[in-house]
């Protein structure tokens, strides 16, 4: 089940930050560093972030997360995290699809380090394209895709 989580309840918050931190270790093994600015994010930044969080619940827990914004009919993915337990059961893939059919927006954005074909391949298959790639002072190199929607 898909739901709107309340970041700002400390509770909830702990149990977003659980999941990236559980996800994102995972990733920065993939991306081959061990500096990965996500896993620097506290609770706390998890708590007081104004953008919106929606799980994936499963057994009563929060399997994956999509953190997304929203401004003027352009939407951004700005995370995308499922917990390793629930890796390959297709969670992700629901998240983007349950965002993308239930959000009202003309253009979406996503970000993810560009060793990271498996994300990358994932929102291709939702339309998204490669639109920039370079290398913030992190030296992760990095690739923005985009999908234009005609609503």
């Amino acid at each position: 089940m898909i739901t709107k989580l309340e970041n700002s309840n400390g509770e909830v918050a702990n149990q977003i930050f659980t999941v990236f931190q559980r996800s994102y270790k995972i990733e920065a093994q993939l991306i081959g560093t061990l500096d990965f600015p996500p896993l620097l994010r506290s609770i706390k930044d998890i708590e007081n972030s104004e953008t919106q969080f929606y799980g994936f619940i499963e057994n009563e827990c929060i399997a994956a997360v999509i953190e997304i914004a929203i401004e003027n009919q352009h939407l951004e993915i700005n995370s995308l995290t499922v917990d390793p337990k629930y890796f390959r059961k297709g969670i992700a893939s629901r998240l983007i699809g349950h965002i993308l059919d239930s959000i009202d927006f003309s253009q979406a954005i996503v970000e993810t380090a560009a060793v990271n074909l498996p994300a990358i391949e994932l929102y291709k298959k939702y339309g998204f394209v490669e639109f920039k790639k370079w290398t913030p002072s992190h030296g992760i190199e990095k690739v923005a895709m985009l999908v234009d929607f005609t609503r």
